[in-house]
């Protein structure tokens, strides 16, 4: 039995990868750090713009790292174990994380701020330009 998926309609066309991001995200079911996403309305601007915010408190700017692969956001955050320590209790862990984005064509990130333990991204989406393209049918006998 063949399985059907949203992308094996014949009439989307280049989808391949899109469906292989959805099945890795599914995949993904760690919720650390936990995140928002807001929309940012500004009253000026066309498009879309958003705000990702992660909180990773006890991460420094330097333990963190934001990074854009392809159509990926990443954020990893790795923190370094002090090994001078004594501990007698220890219930806030040096853990190291990494947190992927898919971002749809277009979406640019804008900045990374960390501040009281919040690291946002801002990122936005210009309005496309509507490109209409004329195609010559060649005609042979």
């Amino acid at each position: 039995m063949t399985r059907m998926t949203p992308f094996s309609n014949p009439l989307l066309l280049g989808f391949d990868s899109m469906e292989k991001t959805l099945e890795r995200i599914a995949k993904s079911g760690d919720g650390y750090p936990p995140y928002n996403i807001e929309r940012i309305r500004a009253e000026n601007e066309q498009g879309v713009r958003l705000r990702i915010t992660l909180a990773v408190a006890g991460f420094s700017a330097d333990d963190l790292d934001v990074t854009t692969e392809e159509n990926q956001l990443i954020v990893r955050g790795r923190q370094a174990d002090e090994g001078e320590r004594e501990y007698l209790h220890r219930g806030i862990a040096a853990r190291q994380f990494q947190r992927m984005f898919v971002l749809a064509e277009g979406m640019r990130v804008l900045n990374a701020e960390l501040k009281n333990g919040l690291l946002s991204i801002d990122l936005d989406r210009p309005e496309p330009e509507r490109l209409v393209q004329k195609i010559n049918i060649s005609v042979k006998d």
